[in-house]
């Protein structure tokens, strides 16, 4: 027998591992144990194990790099990988090339991957959710035909607010074709508003009743998400229980525990509404008794003035104050007038005495040759005409000798 060294035989091991054809790619699921992401290197270090065994595994970065998710130990995963043997301590082990999670603990690394890349794109934001309308005339209903939901749903709005119609698009709420009749659905509401259907609803409420999170894994749909964010309609989303979480929940304008809670919360209460009505009904009653009460008081008060119980009383006050207007008036002009005719008659008076005429009636007479007056002799020559006015007329004179 030959004597052979360690590397010898750990070479030898690893050259059989290598040479089978069923280990050089085999696909293994397990749970993620002694995990370690090497920083540094960028290499990950796990074991993975079963109930009855456990193999260790490596990750090299270049695949690592290719990961969208980082496993936690407890995560189940499966893995496409090589079976090799390390040589410088003998450790039998995996190479991993690809790794995907498995079962639940792979749903939900991929609902959170997804719930962190739509609230960063801000689809969840508080300022793009739409406001209820607060008196729905249709409320748009998403969810399966069969369902326990659409029943909670149609018997709440029947006792809530039997005034708003209901329009029921029904769909798959679970499998591989669910995500794309919902989408559909709503799509369906969206066509109906752009064209002005008088069906289009005012609200819609989509979801279905609780499950595992498998069951509930539709509306955690990308293609779903962004379809509800595009809705132009507001809507409300109850999908599953009141500790069920989904995707959905989060980018519809509001989220109600239970399909029969977004009932609740998608019309008011005709019974309070009515309550509140008589209410309104009872005050308005109250005010517009006492308006009648107050304006019947202002009326009798202006029934009771002098100017209504007698009418003639404001003409007679008024004609005698116009009386005593009239002759103050008239005293005044009276005063007024004696006043200017006094000094009318000083000013003729005045006039009067320095009028040439005046003079003239004294024996006096006023020479003027064709309108000039004469002042002076030498103004004419003899056989001139000239004219000599006397008080009482004018004489045409000629002139025979001028002295």
């Amino acid at each position: 027998m030959t004597v052979i060294t360690v590397s010898q035989l750990n070479r030898y091991v690893k050259s059989l591992l290598e040479g089978d054809a069923n280990l050089a790619c085999v696909m293994l699921s397990g749970e993620v144990s002694n995990f370690t992401n090497h920083y540094k290197s960028g290499h990950w270090y796990l074991s993975l194990k079963d109930e009855n065994a456990l193999v260790k595994a490596v990750m090299f970065r270049s695949n690592v790099q290719r990961m969208s998710f980082v496993p936690e130990n407890g995560m189940k995963v499966i893995v496409r990988a090589r079976v090799s043997l390390y040589e410088k301590d003998g450790s039998f082990q995996l190479y991993i090339e690809d790794m995907q999670p498995d079962g639940a603990g792979a749903l939900q690394v991929a609902f959170e991957q997804l719930k962190q890349r739509l609230f960063e794109e801000g689809l969840f934001d508080e300022s793009r959710k739409r406001p209820l309308p607060r008196y729905p005339q249709r409320v748009g209903v998403i969810t399966s035909s069969t369902g326990a939901a659409v029943r909670d749903i149609l018997n709440v709005l029947g006792r809530r607010y039997p005034l708003a119609e209901v329009v029921l698009i029904p769909t798959l709420v679970q499998g591989d074709g669910a995500p794309a009749q919902l989408c559909a659905a709503l799509q369906r509401f969206e066509a109906m508003k752009a064209a002005g259907d008088p069906q289009t609803p005012s609200v819609i409420l989509i979801g279905r009743g609780g499950g595992s999170l498998e069951e509930l894994w539709a509306f955690n749909s990308e293609q779903l998400a962004r379809t509800i964010a595009a809705c132009t309609i507001p809507v409300i989303s109850c999908v599953g229980h009141e500790t069920d979480f989904t995707i959905c929940d989060f980018v519809a304008d509001l989220r109600a525990p239970t399909p029969s809670a977004a009932a609740e919360l998608a019309v008011p209460d005709s019974s309070e509404l009515l309550a509140r009505l008589q209410l309104l009904k009872t005050a308005a009653g109250r005010e517009t008794a006492a308006l009648a009460a107050a304006r019947r008081r202002r009326l009798s008060e202006l029934a009771s003035r002098r100017c209504l119980s007698t009418p003639l009383y404001s003409v007679e006050e008024r004609g005698l104050r116009l009386d005593r207007v009239t002759r103050r008036f008239s005293a005044s002009a009276e005063r007024i007038t004696a006043k200017t005719g006094l000094r009318l008659a000083t000013a003729a008076g005045k006039l009067d005495a320095l009028s040439p005429l005046r003079v003239l009636s004294r024996g006096y007479a006023l020479a003027a040759k064709n309108g000039t007056v004469l002042r002076s002799v030498k103004q004419v020559a003899e056989n001139d005409t000239i004219d000599l006015r006397l008080h009482d007329g004018t004489l045409q004179c000629r002139v025979d000798k001028r002295m």
